[in-house]
């Protein structure tokens, strides 16, 4: 049987990334947080961190924290069959993961709703769209937006929608790097933006239009600073129609070619034992993705 205290403490060192900020959540000391992950680990006989900085949960501290987010999801169905349980109960919290292009753009007017019925607050953990399921992978978080259609053990995935991308960049950028006939050779030799290390979609763009893949580029991994340094004119990059559309309107930004957009999928996944709560964030998501996201 296990000791749930354990398991709160394993789970608040993960999600805080460190002893002394998850010690503070759980009003306790940090030597105590340390000793109760050395029993838990003295208890099932190895290791359940990596003590780096952050430290990261081992195979079995991912299965134990995947274990944690249901248990707690579950507990939260029951106090509401329960009135006495229900009496004095705190809002709900959700460790979502996202990628940041969603969370600038659609997320916040998708779940706003959801959250004031519920009384949920939510945790929100942002990583690039092609690795966020990592994050629930290790038991962080109990849902994921991301790009990847097949789900972990455990988990469900659906269809939400894709987010349209178009490669954009200032009219002086254009003027000064790519002229009055822009072409995939020009654009290769131009600075890019690029979110981040796993950020691939101006490579994607690139091998669309026959180009070379071996630009130089800027990194920004802020989708608000990325649409500053397009406007600036410090480069070219592929950003969501969804967050620049008074942009466009208004001329402060141009296609640099006129290829077609980049459609990135996106998919909703979520534990299967994640109780009503999850189930109901879940459908809530797939009936109004789509008045932000491309569905056909």
């Amino acid at each position: 049987m296990f000791d749930y205290k354990l398991l709160a403490a394993l789970a608040a060192v993960v999600e805080q990334a460190g002893f002394e900020r998850a010690a503070a959540v759980l009003g306790l000391s940090q030597s105590a947080v340390s000793q109760r992950i050395k029993l838990l680990e003295a208890r099932v006989g190895q290791p359940v961190l990596l003590r780096g900085v952050p430290p990261r949960p081992t195979e079995l501290g991912q299965r134990l924290l995947n274990h944690v987010q249901q248990v707690r999801l579950l507990e939260r169905d029951l106090q509401g069959q329960v009135p006495t349980l229900d009496e004095n109960r705190l809002p709900e919290r959700l460790r979502i993961a996202l990628n940041a292009d969603s969370l600038a753009t659609w997320w916040a007017e998708a779940v706003a709703p959801f959250c004031t019925e519920h009384a949920v607050l939510l945790d929100h953990v942002v990583e690039d769209q092609a690795v966020g399921l990592k994050r629930m992978r290790a038991g962080e978080v109990a849902g994921c937006v991301c790009a990847a259609e097949r789900p972990l053990a455990g988990a469900r995935s659906q269809y939400l929608g894709a987010m349209r991308y178009r490669a954009l960049a200032s009219p002086a950028f254009q003027r000064r790097y790519l002229g009055s006939q822009p072409s995939a050779e020009t654009l290769a030799r131009a600075p890019a933006i690029v979110f981040g290390p796993d950020d691939r979609l101006q490579h994607r763009y690139m091998a669309s239009i026959g180009g070379s893949d071996g630009f130089i580029h800027h990194l920004c991994p802020s989708s608000e600073g990325f649409v500053r340094m397009l406007q600036s004119g410090l480069g070219w990059g592929l950003v969501p129609q969804l967050q620049v559309r008074g942009e466009l309107a208004r001329g402060e930004l141009v296609d640099v070619l006129s290829g077609p957009p980049i459609d990135v999928p996106l998919y909703w996944h979520h534990w299967r034992n994640g109780g009503a709560l999850l189930d109901e964030l879940t459908r809530h998501l797939l009936r109004c993705a789509g008045r932000w996201l491309v569905t056909e």
